[in-house]
């Protein structure tokens, strides 16, 4: 009798695997409200988000234990009447908590840098495994951190070991039927208590705030949702819906039907024969450069380049990150795919460019890196016709870091190319180094020098690090050391120079603009925009909002280069009274929106929640009628351009 109502060894340890599970998961949620809540949620705040995290836990614990409960109920592969067995089941859960060890240390990571969960966008650094391993290996202490998880591996295998034992000691009888319980309640954690019903990831949004939705989520929830937006999906009907508001906002010809977004630009004058040098700067945050008037004056050649070119100060990249900021560059479409870089998607990767206007230019793109990466060499190479493509292996120049040869070097090597140039040119070159690992060239360091910066001071003007301040110093350097060169050479004065960031870098900027950059994080996409041709550019500084995918067409226009756009970009010095506008989008937010001269307009589409912010300071509050006039009137116009552009990622073909 003493036995009818104990249960199977199996069950049992596995209910104690379940508790031990449980408590873990519920200590790093703990952990993640401590280490990333904002200043306006309290813990009360976020009970709601506890409750329901509870709830995804339970639902991945049961999946993981699942194995062992249903295959250990059965004497066959029960882990209680073998050795081997035994050892099968701790290899199993020493496998599982590692792979959980390795997401819960990635989502801290990734909440660190982007704050939102691990998703599904990770994986575009794991199709480039190696390149982002050794970035990580080089800005990162990873031998330290392996070593930690591989004690905490190994005293994982142990607790397992006694556990197991500690169970086996009891005896008890091998009766299956008892576990046929366990297994359904199982089931139940897994499904929910209404299968009809079960608990869905959308469901944390309703809470109403993305850090209480991803507080409520758990990193596998998050991550292995995520999975089905990468694949690229445009609602031709949505597309067709939003195209008045399109034609209205492109100043499309008046006779272009439905989804024809073609427009032939032609000019009086006949084209300028000039060369074209566009720099595309890693991380160049605007409002950490001296353009900004950030006081620790990190790039005062760039600001003598300002004072003497057309500088648009309120420039933005649709998005953060490289590869999407190459991809809006070279086509005029934000890159909106959601979890996977448009660089990555076959069904995206043809698309027509304004580089091939320029049929008299010879055409080149310089990286210092591997063009492997992010697929740039797929993007370039398939859409830009007779392109010479120079990269990592191609150069005298020893490789410096991940990135490859150091950027003062890929200036040299770019600037021996086009010296050698007997036809015009059209010339992208891409620097790496403003950039983790944060370090120098040994041969340049001295020339750059450093300055003594407090950590106060550092965080009150937006770095994070000394390191950071000083890559970043070392991008102008290495600007003034090409143009000084390039200023040698009789190819100098015909050629108009274009600098631009291709994207921005969070961090605190309320020291040098409104909250709205801080808070919302429009330092991820503010950066400048310089064109640069003494004697043939007035010298100018312009306030309007402008953006990344206008840099082609208003290059274009400039050099009088006939071109056809088929997407959103627009000549910033021929838009004949259009509307000043960028859009931006957080792909891991979910959120989409519209910045102008006045306003930030944010839509989070998992929220279906949207708000107006001013981004001028001492703006005067709108009457509440007008507030609401504005923001309805900014969402038409920011869900248009994203459905638009969602259609165009598809079908804006070469």
């Amino acid at each position: 009798m003493g036995h009818r109502f104990q249960l199977p060894p199996t069950s049992r340890w596995v209910l104690q695997l379940f508790v031990f599970f449980m408590l873990g998961f519920s200590i790093m949620r703990v952990l993640t409200f401590f280490s990333f809540r904002p200043d306006d949620v309290s813990f009360s705040d976020a009970v709601p988000s506890f409750l329901m995290g509870l709830r995804f836990d339970l639902r991945w614990v049961c999946i993981l234990l699942s194995p062992i409960l249903i295959a250990g109920s059965l004497k066959k592969f029960s882990p209680f009447q073998s050795s081997a067995h035994k050892k099968f089941w701790i290899y199993y859960l020493v496998i599982v908590s590692s792979f959980l060890l390795f997401f819960f240390g990635a989502d801290f990571g990734h909440f660190d840098y982007v704050e939102t969960r691990l998703n599904a966008s990770a994986l575009n650094f794991i199709e480039d495994f190696a390149i982002s391993m050794s970035m990580l290996w080089q800005s990162y202490p990873l031998f330290w951190i392996f070593l930690l998880l591989s004690v905490i591996i190994y005293l994982l295998y142990r607790f397992f070991h006694r556990s197991h034992a500690k169970v086996h000691t009891l005896k008890h009888p091998f009766k299956p039927m008892r576990a046929v319980w366990m297994i359904l309640l199982l089931v139940v954690g897994i499904a929910g208590f209404n299968p009809a019903k079960p608990l869905m990831w959308k469901d944390a949004f309703r809470l109403g705030d993305n850090f209480k939705a991803y507080l409520a989520l758990n990193p596998l929830e998050n991550f292995f949702t995520t999975l089905r937006f990468r694949k690229p999906f445009a609602d031709v009907s949505h597309a067709k819906m939003q195209f008045e508001t399109m034609k209205q906002l492109l100043q499309l010809p008046a006779e272009n039907q439905l989804l024809d977004f073609k427009r032939k630009e032609t000019f009086l004058q006949q084209p300028r024969k000039m060369n074209v040098v566009l720099v595309l700067c890693e991380s160049l945050s605007m409002y950490k450069t001296s353009l900004s008037g950030n006081p620790l004056n990190a790039t005062p050649y760039l600001q003598q380049l300002s004072n003497e070119g057309l500088l648009f100060e309120r420039c933005f990249s649709p998005h953060f990150g490289t590869a999407r900021g190459v991809f809006a560059l070279l086509t005029g479409i934000p890159d909106v795919q959601l979890s996977k870089f448009s660089t990555r998607n076959e069904a995206a990767i043809d698309q027509h460019t304004i580089v091939n206007a320029f049929t008299e230019h010879e055409k080149f793109y310089f990286i210092g890196g591997n063009s492997e990466f992010n697929n740039f060499k797929g993007l370039l190479v398939q859409n830009v016709d007779g392109l010479h493509l120079f990269e990592e292996g191609m150069y005298k120049s020893p490789k410096f870091n991940v990135w490859g040869i150091s950027d003062n070097n890929l200036f040299k090597e770019a600037n021996a190319v086009l010296s050698q140039q007997t036809k015009p040119f059209f010339s992208i070159i891409q620097t790496a180094d403003n950039h983790r690992p944060f370090v120098l060239p040994v041969e340049d360091s001295a020339a750059v020098g450093s300055i003594a910066v407090s950590e106060e001071e550092l965080q009150k003007y937006g770095f994070d690090s000394q390191g950071e301040l000083q890559v970043l110093r070392y991008t102008d350097y290495s600007i003034r050391q090409f143009m000084e060169a390039a200023k040698k050479e009789p190819w100098f004065e015909n050629t108009l120079f274009v600098f631009v960031g291709d994207h921005g870098v969070k961090g605190n900027a309320k020291a040098l603009y409104p909250d709205a950059w801080t808070n919302e994080r429009l330092t991820d996409e503010h950066i400048p925009l310089l064109f640069y041709a003494p004697g043939f550019i007035k010298p100018e500084k312009r306030k309007e909002a402008v953006s990344q995918i206008d840099v082609l067409p208003t290059i274009a226009g400039l050099l009088n280069q006939p071109y056809t756009n088929t997407t959103i970009g627009r000549d910033l010095l021929r838009k004949q009274g259009a509307k000043d506008f960028a859009f931006i989008i957080h792909h891991d937010e979910g959120k989409i929106g519209l910045v102008n001269n006045d306003f930030y307009y944010i839509l989070n589409m998992n929220l279906q929640k949207d708000t107006l912010i001013p981004v001028r300071f001492n703006t005067v509050p709108l009457p509440a009628e007008k507030y609401e006039s504005i923001k309805k009137h900014l969402a038409t116009e920011t869900i248009a351009l994203y459905e638009s552009s969602r259609w165009m990622l598809l079908n804006n073909k070469k």
